[in-house]
């Protein structure tokens, strides 16, 4: 079995947590809404993971929505003294699928305690305010009036710990005002390389990045000059990228996503993949190109 520290570990909040952990939005149905073509291959996926050392999960109860946090609920809970559950509020599903803002009061409270039934908990570790102001990506708009509501469901004990999704880094600025930040998780990978200064910042700040579509997303990452690092190390294309996130930085927390036990197994097994001088500057001329 792959020996996941390897990779390393990072301050996730009050936690430290190995650098590999799992995501799992791919758990639902396709278009992440209804359940899951096989519930038992999703329940194995979940217990593989822990298993394999895995000590965070991110979760949303929009996943389905409620059909990934009580997967979890059912695969994991009792859970380990030191799993880390993170989810995130700010949207909901419509009946066609459709992913909706929802930043009212009401909603954010309501999402925070679905999240806490769903999960089968009394305080969610984790919880991430995901904003919506742009389609395909962060856009700027002030986060005070929902974050404020969030810091206040922590002080009444609901929330350990807050973070911030798909934002900006003056939004970042403005939420650090309001509430501690321990986590920022935006797209960024391989080709998709606007954080690239965030990263470094939060990093000198000790806040965790957790980059979503670390693989591309529904757009998989391709270059012939990652596939020739990949035959090289003997390693498949997807398994470099994500071998170059972890090196990209220390506080780089990784959340590849999968419904396949195989698939997390190459997943995982990137922490023992060690990336050359040499590759590292290859594979990062192609976000330089992008």
């Amino acid at each position: 079995m792959t020996d996941i520290a390897r990779a390393g570990t990072f301050a996730l909040g009050s936690h430290d947590v190995k650098r590999l952990g799992y995501g799992a939005m791919q758990l639902a149905g396709p278009g992440v809404f209804g359940p899951p073509k096989d519930r038992d291959a999703a329940i194995a996926v979940l217990r593989e993971a822990v298993a394999s050392g895995v000590d965070h999960i991110d979760t949303s109860d929009f996943y389905g929505p409620h059909i990934v946090n009580t997967l979890i609920r059912e695969a994991l809970h009792p859970y380990p003294d030191d799993l880390v559950l993170v989810t995130k509020i700010g949207a909901v599903r419509g009946a066609d699928a459709s992913w909706n803002p929802a930043f009212s009061a009401e909603a954010l409270t309501d999402a925070v305690h679905d999240n806490l039934r769903n999960l089968g908990v009394d305080v969610l570790d984790v919880v991430n305010l995901r904003l919506m102001f742009g389609i395909h990506g962060p856009a700027e708009g002030s986060l005070e009036a929902p974050l404020t509501v969030l810091a206040g469901l922590q002080q009444q004990g609901l929330v350990r710990h807050i973070g911030l999704s798909n934002v900006t880094p003056t939004q970042i600025a403005e939420g650090r005002r309001i509430a501690d930040i321990v986590c920022v998780q935006n797209q960024y990978n391989l080709a998709h390389r606007e954080d690239d200064a965030l990263i470094d910042d939060l990093a000198a700040e000790g806040i965790a990045y957790v980059p979503f579509f670390p693989l591309g997303g529904f757009t998989p990452l391709q270059s012939d000059a990652l596939s020739d690092v990949a035959t090289r190390l003997d390693a498949t294309p997807m398994q470099v990228a994500l071998a170059w996130l972890l090196r990209r930085s220390p506080n780089i927390l990784l959340i590849p996503g999968t419904s396949s036990v195989g698939h997390l197994r190459e997943n995982l097994a990137v922490a023992e993949i060690e990336l050359p001088d040499d590759a590292m500057a290859i594979l990062d001329r192609i976000g330089e190109a992008s």
